[in-house]
């Protein structure tokens, strides 16, 4: 009989079945499959997303992650591959490499480019951020939730240029990692907004409540009463400063004190004013020429780390288009 694996490829991976029990009663099945199968809560929803659990037959999915199960019962689980298993593929030849502007023991932090996703959402994507510091820092593989998503501590949209930080050991990203989920890492962006937001003494601070209202493609709103007296929203902080007014729109600063998905761009779209370039949260067309939203992570400090990314060059251009002033940044 032929060897399976004599093309190089790894041996398919049997289905599993999970029999419950009283001791399964009344866990929720994404909960109870991150502790059964040892993988990330991100991954379950992936398996749940495309069909690949079944309960007694039943094909469950995504809205089903936080079901309550029967004390008794199978759960099916189609073939997978752990996802500390898997590599994010290293860059195509002669692709440009993100520029590494700090590091320190245990960390990176990187200018992400507008476009590159931070991580690979499959084995066979390329052209992430990860892959490039993987060419380039093999230590990395492994490191916090590991797979396709080693190292990484925070993330930005793949749209949103700028800095980031990734760590290289895993005493930093459990460092690192704690520092964003107490906020205590100060981040400042720059954006263009469109309209005039001209805030009491251009200072404007922000608490709302925020609800992911769809998951692919993502789109997040601001949390209804009924939402947040369920206990579904999550509140964001911020402070946005006003830096200078332009034609049709505005350049702003933001301190984001919390981190979620969006959070600045559906906040601000909230208020009247999406991002310059943001279709996904109703911006209109104008003269600045913009193909993505213009957002900017120029800054981020944490005890000795501190690091500057300078607005890339599509961000500047929009700038002149928008009447802005050299030096103005």
């Amino acid at each position: 009989m032929d060897d399976p694996r004599a093309d190089g490829r790894p041996p398919p991976v049997p289905a599993r079945i999970l029999a419950l029990g009283p001791s399964a009663a009344g866990q929720r099945l994404d909960l109870f499959l991150v502790a059964e199968l040892s993988l990330s809560r991100g991954q379950v929803r992936r398996l749940l997303d495309r069909g690949a659990v079944s309960l007694d037959g039943r094909s469950l999915g995504l809205r089903d992650k936080g079901l309550r199960l029967p004390e008794s019962g199978a759960l099916a689980v189609e073939a997978f591959r752990s996802g500390t298993d898997a590599r994010a593929r290293p860059p195509e030849p002669g692709a440009q490499a993100p520029v590494i502007v700090a590091s320190g023991p245990g960390w990176l932090a990187v200018d992400k480019p507008a476009g590159m996703p931070v991580h690979p959402l499959g084995e066979e994507e390329t052209g992430t951020l990860l892959g490039h510091l993987l060419a380039r820092h093999p230590e990395i593989h492994g490191i916090g939730e590991g797979g396709l998503r080693s190292g990484v501590v925070h993330r930005l949209d793949v749209d949103t240029s700028g800095v980031m930080l990734v760590a290289t050991d895993a005493k930093s990203w459990g460092r690192l990692r704690g520092a964003f989920q107490a906020h205590r890492v100060r981040k400042v962006y720059r954006a263009l907004v469109q309209g005039d937001l001209d805030p009491p003494g251009g200072v404007l601070d922000m608490a709302l409540p925020l609800v992911v209202a769809r998951h692919r493609p993502a789109h997040v709103r601001v949390a209804t009463p009924a939402e947040v007296e369920r206990g579904r929203a999550r509140e964001v902080v911020q402070r946005v400063l006003r830096l200078a007014k332009l034609e049709g729109a505005t350049l702003i600063e933001v301190h984001p004190r919390t981190g979620f998905l969006h959070q600045i761009r559906a906040t601000l779209a909230h208020l009247g004013h999406p991002l310059v370039g943001d279709r996904r949260y109703d911006a209109t067309d104008d003269k600045s020429g913009a193909r993505r939203h213009m957002l900017h992570a120029a800054e981020i400090e944490l005890e000795e780390i501190h690091a500057l990314a300078g607005e890339p060059l599509d961000f500047r251009a929009c700038l002149r288009a928008l009447g802005g002033e050299e030096g103005i940044l």
